[in-house]
């Protein structure tokens, strides 16, 4: 360690010492033997998909990744772990399968399809070792959304000539909800597919950590809010909508008076337990192989309870009901619905996706391997499309069974197809057992593996010492899901961060720039003491990206900064232009040209009326777009632009000493004369 610091103070004092001449761009562009290739979109694509030839094998394995690595799978050293982490996920498959499926409107059966099928297919198709793919809380939550808008319980209200009452024929109206679901999963994993299959598996970086986490605490209180009614014992009218949250709270504050006392009492037994449980299990984590089923044990004991009670029978307490055994058949979803849940699909795969990348490369990250985005989007699409077609609904991953995953010693994705294999079993002999299990205790489960969600409230004082916008970002983000509902909510929170982005770029930094003394450093001269501006050179910097939009602002603050009046100076070449016919003809063309010619035609402008005292310093990429938008000219060549601030710096000092030609600038005394840098 001594070493180390003794090297790294060394190398501090290093320094370097390099003869060259003054290089601008037309000077490298020479130099490194500049080419001239470009690199199409479409032929990118095309490329990638590919797979014919030699890039066969290649190409099939990288699309199937299970066959690359599982026939190397090392037993002796991941079977037993992957064996036992496992079995742990997959008895929490069952108790968050099932209560998952409340949130997604249908019977509980099909959250155990869910936990099965879907895992299955990642196992063969995705890339991350560690994840546990398989029902999640926002994503059951946005299904129930849809499936109890296109089939709402009055759509299924009939006549009871015994009771004189109306009553709810909840056979037909499963079967239209798990028809609805399984076709926005089925088009949802289409739309993911086809994301994959075009290289897009960037676009999640759009999804920045703010607002993904104020978008899943805003989605956790409408999960929240729909257990309600298991909670109280209460059959509140179902909204939908924008605002529909606060009809739904004063819906069930309105119904309060008929609560369901021994519901209530399920409820508060069980979260009392779970929460002292989850402590005890935490406390012996250390100390135990695997960590306490808490959930499983949960069910267990609520099932024999309400079984030799007779709680629906005495005190009329809703339980999960028929549980039939075995699996459904394929079934192609209804053409006719998947036209009405576009919007609503796509916002499946945005999400789902998000979630599954963003814990992947956490993991990815911290054992050496990499997650690949793209075939991670065409597994979870899979995985979705052909579960759509077994009657499953959308899946992603979930932080608690990824975390036991992990915990209990899961090394690959072997332990994700064992937990289905545990699903499979109860699935078709034991899931008859469960059909006395309350629906309150399944709210209660949710509730308690909610309440990390809830956490995420303190990252609002964090990132208000941090970064303010992005704590805009977050609570805007929240406050969108809870009033339009997470399908619209997600998309006006999308809409409102590209805001902030184009806000940022509208409000950008100018500085004009000095030299670190005795260096061929420059940084802003209000910010350093000891940075000095170079005599007789004024260097002005813009903190943004220069596009059409912000391109005014950058003259104004330029005219400000270098006190010249540019729009006068404009005025009066243009007035010298104007009796020249190919000018007037050119200047005709660039007021027709696209709105991104705006940008080009303000900084050319600006360098025309101060054109033998201006120079620039821009980045290789920059340079390369203004070429391609036809910046330059026989007038504005790249000999006005150099590489390095320091370049400009010294051709403006030895332009200066060999022709006496400069400018006025009025930041300086008034005696002395100026050139103008553009950064």
């Amino acid at each position: 360690m001594l070493q180390l610091v003794l090297a790294m103070a060394e190398r501090r004092w290093v320094g370097y010492n390099v003869q060259r001449q003054i290089l601008d761009e037309e000077a490298v562009d020479e130099m490194a033997e500049k080419s001239e290739s470009k690199v199409v979109l479409s032929e990118s694509i095309k490329k990638s998909m590919r797979c014919s030839g030699p890039r066969l094998k290649s190409c099939l394995l990288d699309s199937i990744p299970v066959l690359s690595w599982l026939p190397r799978y090392p037993v002796k050293d991941n079977a037993l772990s992957d064996l036992i982490s496992g079995i742990s996920v997959g008895v929490m498959h069952l108790p968050q399968g099932m209560a998952y499926a409340l949130l997604a409107a249908v019977p509980p059966v099909f959250g155990l399809y869910s936990s099965f099928y879907p895992v299955l297919i990642y196992f063969i198709f995705g890339t991350s070792k560690h994840i546990s793919v398989g029902t999640y809380a926002v994503m059951s939550v946005m299904i129930g959304s849809v499936t109890e808008q296109l089939a709402p319980e009055s759509n299924f209200m009939q006549w009871d000539n015994g009771t004189n009452t109306s009553i709810v024929d909840e056979t037909a109206m499963n079967k239209e909800r798990v028809k609805v679901a399984a076709a926005v999963t089925f088009l949802s994993g289409l739309f993911q597919i086809l994301l994959g299959l075009v290289r897009f598996g960037f676009v999640v970086t759009y999804l920045s950590e703010p607002l993904v986490r104020g978008y899943t605490t805003g989605a956790a209180i409408h999960v929240i809010v729909s257990q309600l009614k298991y909670t109280f014992g209460t059959n509140p009218l179902r909204h939908s909508g924008p605002l529909s949250l606060i009809y739904t709270v004063l819906e069930v504050s309105y119904l309060i008076p008929k609560t369901n006392v021994g519901t209530l009492v399920v409820s508060v037994v069980t979260i009392i337990g779970l929460m002292l449980a989850k402590q005890l299990s935490v406390y012996l984590n250390k100390k135990l192989p695997v960590p306490i089923p808490v959930e499983l044990l949960t069910i267990i004991i609520a099932t024999i309870i309400s079984w030799q009670v007779g709680l629906e029978q005495k005190y009329g307490v809703d339980v999960v009901g028929d549980i039939p055994s075995g699996l459904q058949p394929p079934v192609l979803p209804d053409a006719t619905v998947l036209g009405q849940v576009i919007g609503n699909a796509f916002a499946l795969a945005v999400v789902g996706y998000g979630m599954v990348i963003s814990l992947g490369r956490i993991f990815a990250l911290k054992y050496g391997y990499k997650v690949d985005s793209n075939q991670e989007l065409i597994a979870l699409g899979l995985s979705n499309s052909i579960g759509g077609i077994f009657q499953c609904f959308a899946i992603s991953c979930s932080m608690s069974r990824t975390m036991v995953q992990h915990s209990t010693g899961g090394k690959t994705q072997v332990a994700g197809a064992l937990s289905a294999m545990v699903i499979l079993f109860i699935t078709l002999w034991i899931g008859h057992l469960f059909e006395e299990l309350p629906k309150a205790v399944l709210a209660a489960i949710i509730y308690v593996n909610l309440s990390s969600m809830m956490k995420q409230f303190t990252d609002i004082p964090a990132l208000w010492k941090t970064n303010r916008v992005d704590m805009l970002i977050w609570v805007v983000t929240f406050i969108l899901t809870l009033l339009l509902n997470p399908d619209l909510g997600l998309a006006a929170s999308i809409g409102f961060s590209m805001l902030t982005v184009i806000f940022r770029t509208q409000l950008p930094k100018y500085s004009l720039l000095g030299q670190v003394p005795n260096t061929d450093i420059y940084r802003p001269v209000e910010d350093y003491n000891q940075v000095r501006q170079v005599p007789g050179i004024l260097i002005f910097r813009c903190s943004a990206t220069l596009y059409f939009a912000n391109a005014e602002m950058y003259q104004d603050a330029l005219a400000e900064k270098s006190g010249i009046d540019i729009t006068k100076k404009l005025a009066i070449k243009k007035k010298l232009e104007a009796k020249r016919k190919r000018h007037e003809k050119k200047i005709a063309r660039k007021a027709r040209k696209a709105a991104k010619k705006n940008t080009v035609n303000v900084v050319r402008k600006t360098m025309l009326s101060l054109l033998t005292n201006v120079l620039t310093s821009w980045s290789s990429a920059v340079v390369d777009n203004l070429q391609t938008g036809g910046f330059f000219n026989e007038k504005v060549t790249k000999s006005c632009v150099f590489s390095t601030i320091h370049d400009a710096v010294l051709h403006c000092q030895s332009t200066r000493m060999s022709q006496h030609k400069v400018m006025p600038c009025l930041h300086t005394p008034i005696t002395t004369r100026c050139t103008l840098l553009l950064i």
